[in-house]
Order: C-alpha cells, then sequence, then structure tokens
C-alpha cells in the first residue's frame, strides 16, 4: 500500500499533476476576464511643444464700450463696461482690468449680448473714479 501511494507520487512529480477541468460556472452572464494592460511607453510626446494660453491680458479685453448707457454707468455708479472675449471668465476680467489700467475692482457683472458678444461691467472700488480712468483709456 505505502508502495504503490510513493510510486504514484513520485511518477505525478516527474510527470505533473494536471488539474484542468471543466469550470463550473455559476453566473448566468459570461464576464471577459481582465488581461493584462501595460502603461504606455510612447517614443515621442503627442505634442511637439507646450500649448500656449491664448487668453493673455490684452486679448481677454477688447475694447471699452462708450454708449451713452455706459457713459451714464460711468457717471453715476462708478463702472467701466468692456466687450471681453467670450471665453473669459470674471477672475480673469477682473485680473486683466487691474494690470492693465492699474484700478482695484469691486466686481464683475458679465452677460452675453444677442450678437454673441460678451459684455462686462466692472464696477470700481471707491478708492478710484471711473470718469478719471475713462478719461485715461479715451472713452470720454
Amino acid at each position: 500500500m505505502a508502495g504503490s501511494n510513493a510510486a504514484a507520487v513520485s511518477k505525478g512529480l516527474k510527470k505533473g499533476i494536471s488539474k484542468k477541468g471543466t469550470r463550473i460556472h455559476t453566473k448566468v452572464h459570461f464576464y471577459r476576464p481582465h488581461t493584462l494592460s501595460l502603461a504606455r511607453k510612447p517614443k515621442y510626446a503627442p505634442r511637439s511643444t507646450p500649448k500656449k494660453n491664448t487668453l493673455d491680458k490684452f486679448s481677454i479685453i477688447k475694447y471699452p464700450l462708450t454708449t451713452e448707457s455706459s457713459m451714464k454707468l460711468i457717471e453715476d455708479s462708478n463702472t467701466l463696461v468692456f466687450i471681453v472675449d467670450i471665453k473669459s471668465n470674471k477672475r480673469q476680467i477682473k485680473a486683466a482690468v487691474k494690470d492693465l489700467y492699474s484700478i482695484e475692482a469691486d466686481r464683475v457683472n458679465t452677460l452675453i449680448t444677442p450678437r454673441g458678444l460678451k459684455k462686462a461691467y466692472v464696477k470700481l472700488s471707491k478708492d478710484f473714479d471711473a470718469l478719471d480712468v475713462a478719461n485715461r483709456v479715451g472713452v470720454i
């Protein structure tokens, strides 16, 4: 008995034991097995040059608006009105106004006109007078 058992074990070690059989499927659906996914190793960069930011302070503010209603806002509520780039946001507009005209803005309100332009109402802080800034910019 012991001899036959030892012979079977030695035969198994020499030959190898296959445990391959039919899998018992416990689910109705077949799920694709997860295979090895290697990290990409590109030979060259996907872009030759890094992407340049096209919205700088000069392209954010296009021009100041010089309509009657904007003049009234300048005189009455210390607010300047600009036409700005459609992709710019309020923080970018505030920073651009600060850099270009060296003025501090309290808040910026924006709207998109029916013509597809973005209009920015820049309310200046109490330290600055919109009339003086408008003269300096060339609105009046």
